[in-house]
């Protein structure tokens, strides 16, 4: 308990410091949940009052995030995306100097749909496409999970590259110019299944990238690119000359 006799500065500056401490001694890691404002008023001895400022510096220093009516969790590192180059995520991790490493969930090829020949853009007749979804690691840290479908008549040779050495934008940046990118970006709610590949916690959303990608006029890929909203942002500088 903070003894208010003793204590110099104010009481959210301790409440403070005791969060930063446990997160510095690794007893609070990444997205680990963060004692409630309850919690602190009863270990600590303070009022709900500078529990609560306490809690909501932190957050606005970036450290904890808090999502209403669930709770406060430490905050993890945020790693910045590019939003209007296409680039192979694997170098982008090693430019930081960190380790990269993935893990293939599938790479097929798989018959085309109503919804996929819309979304590719497709010829008639065209009976196939491959679809690849891959979680990509920073570090041994989930950073990004990978969905993407590829034109299986533009880059026939897509489904025999081995994902354990490259990376699919590592393959079609080298094999095929692209003429012309489309980008979306939006928040939702992961599926069950992205929550779990990503490690996430309950009730936070997903930052999703839409990416399409053109060479020489025909679509060639489409890509969903899943990132833990907690974790990760897009940054893009545009400079005008002159």
């Amino acid at each position: 308990m903070i003894d208010n006799n003793q204590t110099i500065g104010p009481l959210y500056q301790k409440v403070k410091d005791h969060v930063v401490n446990k997160i510095a001694a690794g007893e609070l890691l990444a997205n680990a949940r963060v004692p409630s404002e309850n919690e602190l008023v009863e270990l600590l001895g303070v009022s709900r009052m500078t529990a609560n400022r306490a809690l909501k510096e932190l957050a606005a220093e970036g450290l904890v995030t808090r999502i209403a009516g669930v709770g406060t969790f430490v905050a993890a590192p945020r790693t910045n995306g590019h939003l209007l180059e296409v680039r192979n995520i694997a170098e982008e991790v090693r430019e930081r100097g960190h380790n990269y490493s993935n893990r293939v969930v599938s790479h097929r090829s798989v018959a085309v749909t109503p919804s996929i020949v819309a979304a590719m853009e497709l010829a008639e007749g065209v009976a196939e496409v491959y679809h690849s979804l891959i979680v990509h690691l920073e570090d041994g840290r989930r950073l990004q999970v990978e969905e993407r479908l590829v034109n299986a008549e533009v880059a026939p040779d897509y489904i025999d590259i081995d994902l354990d050495e490259t990376t699919p934008a590592a393959y079609l940046l080298a094999k095929l110019p692209l003429h012309k990118v489309e980008h979306t970006v939006r928040a939702a709610m992961p599926s069950a299944s992205i929550k779990k590949f990503l490690q996430m916690a309950d009730n936070v959303p997903c930052l999703i990238l839409d990416r399409r990608t053109w060479s020489s006029g025909t679509l060639v890929s489409v890509a969903h690119l899943y990132h833990c909203s907690q974790s990760f942002s897009l940054t893009e500088t545009l400079q005008k000359d002159g």
